[in-house]
């Protein structure tokens, strides 16, 4: 494990080896979250916008047909589950 120091203007260097790992260059951006266990730093990933058109095609689903409505509910449940268990 390797550690690191907050400097007096409120800095931290990531360790290189952190850093080639985990393909972080200068300029990314974190999102910071104050969690139980500690300060967590997330890199904040710029995605292309996708449209349910693009992806509709690639989702298995049996059954009655869901409106986008359903299908964003259902989404933010799943999202509201992991994170509760501190998973994202």
């Amino acid at each position: 494990m390797e550690t690191t120091r907050l400097s007096k203007r409120g800095q931290i260097v990531l360790p290189l080896s952190i850093r080639t790992a985990r393909g972080l260059t200068p300029g990314t951006e974190f999102r910071v979250e104050d969690t139980a266990e500690g300060v967590l730093l997330r890199p904040v990933r710029s995605l292309p916008e996708t449209r349910l058109e693009d992806v509709a095609g690639t989702l298995k689903y049996k059954g009655p047909p869901k409106s986008f409505q359903e299908m964003a509910e259902a989404v933010t449940r799943g999202v509201r589950q992991r994170h509760g268990r501190g998973r994202y």
